[in-house]
This record gives structure tokens, C-alpha cells and sequence, in this order.
């Protein structure tokens, strides 16, 4: 049976690969002028999420909706993104990138897309595969164990 001290290296070092991962894609974002908000967001809306509003990419990315309203009102603010009241609820707004935004974000995220590719094809599918379902099973394990809402 494995120490204490082996479970709690592998966590250890769990969270540094987790922090080096965000980094990753901080820099990236950085690099090309923009926050991994900004970035984020840019995903989401280019993704083409079906009625996009700031809750929807809220609950998507797991990010606070006064994080994501800052993001969208700089987006507004360089006219890459419109904002229309929803029919439906008028307090919230639907998103949608102006002609400009989309050409943007096209450029942007098919840079993205193209540098988590080559990522993906030289770890293989199946480990890239296996790596989610890892992350899964911790999550939920966690959460079991009491890591949410404690």
C-alpha cells in the first residue's frame, strides 16, 4: 500500500501541471493581446454557442458573469461584439460579434485551434483521451469527498 506521503506528491504535483496548463494559455492569450478571459470568451462566442449571453459563458468557463460583462463592455467598447435584450428576459442580452469581431476571432481562435491540434496529434488521441477521463474521475471524486460547496 502507497504512503501518505506518495498520495499527496502525486497531488502536489497534479496541481503544478494544473497551474503550468493554465499558464500555457495565459501566455498564449498575452502573446497575442489578450487576457485568458478575453480569450475565453472570444472561444465561446466564436464556438457559436446557441443564444450566447454572459450566463451561458459564465456556467461554460466557469467565471464570474462581472468577469465576463468587463470582457464583453471591452469587446463592445472595440465594436467586436453587439449586445441585443432578449426578447424572452430583457435584463439579459443576447451576444453576437459584429462583422469585424468575427473576422477577429476567426483569425484569432483558428491560431488556437491550430497549436492545440498539433498538441493533440503529438500526445495521440487516446492518451488526450485519457487525460479527460483522469480529470473527470478526480473531479468527481473530489466533489464526492466533499471538495464542493463545503
Amino acid at each position: 500500500m502507497e504512503s501518505n506521503a506518495v498520495f499527496l506528491e502525486q497531488v502536489n504535483q497534479y496541481y503544478t501541471v494544473w497551474q503550468e496548463y493554465n499558464s500555457v494559455y495565459e501566455e498564449w492569450a498575452k502573446a497575442h493581446g489578450l487576457s485568458v478571459n478575453s480569450l475565453l470568451v472570444l472561444s465561446a462566442l466564436h464556438d457559436g454557442m446557441e443564444e450566447c449571453t454572459q450566463k451561458k459563458i459564465s456556467q461554460k468557463w466557469r467565471i464570474p458573469k462581472q468577469t465576463i460583462n468587463v470582457v464583453l463592455k471591452d469587446m463592445e467598447r472595440r465594436e467586436l461584439v453587439e449586445m441585443f435584450p432578449m426578447q424572452e428576459d430583457r435584463r439579459n442580452k443576447l451576444i453576437r460579434f459584429t462583422e469585424s469581431g468575427k473576422e477577429y476571432a476567426d483569425t484569432i481562435i483558428s491560431k488556437l485551434r491550430k497549436v492545440e491540434l498539433f498538441v493533440v496529434e503529438g500526445m495521440k488521441i487516446e492518451r488526450m483521451k485519457e487525460r479527460n477521463e483522469d480529470t473527470a474521475l478526480f473531479v468527481k471524486l473530489f466533489s464526492k469527498a466533499g471538495g464542493r460547496n463545503e
